[in-house]
């Protein structure tokens, strides 16, 4: 799956999810409460192919970062930026993906001649305060800075 089809489609879910919450009143702090993994796991099972995924203890949904509490509001960082056919050519490969603020706890890895960011060291949009911070109803104009 491409970066872009991924992108659009999660889109979708997450428009999806918001328009029942928006449906039935919620405000803004009620909706990013409802974005808590646990929640998620249990009522919305489809957002995440992470959330069908079986723990070692049984129990359903993996999360992507250790990390309590986490938000999935995001579900994906909007310092991310991607372009399917490439930035540029390093050393005979070519990168796909980068962290735009550099964080300290993301990575590049290269997986043979492709350089993708890592982001899997890195919690930054998951954290409530966060996700407070670059709300909007419409997920897309959060990360509209992603796809370039």
């Amino acid at each position: 799956m491409s970066y872009l089809s991924w992108f659009e489609e999660q889109a979708q879910k997450h428009k999806e999810v918001m328009t029942k919450l928006l449906a039935k009143g919620l405000e803004r702090d009620e909706i990013i409460a409802y974005f808590d993994f646990h929640n998620m796991v249990k009522n919305e099972p489809d957002f995440c192919p992470l959330y069908k995924e079986k723990n070692e203890d049984g129990t359903l949904g993996r999360k992507c970062h250790d990390m309590e509490p986490l938000n999935c509001y995001l579900c994906a960082c909007p310092n991310f930026r991607f372009k399917d056919e490439g930035f540029e050519q390093k050393e005979a490969k070519t990168l796909y993906s980068y962290c735009d603020i550099d964080s300290k706890d993301g990575r590049q890895g290269v997986y043979g001649d492709a350089i993708h960011q890592d982001c899997s060291g890195c919690s930054v949009p998951h954290h409530v305060s966060y996700v407070k911070k670059h709300y909007d109803e419409d997920w897309k104009k959060i990360m509209k800075a992603c796809a370039r």
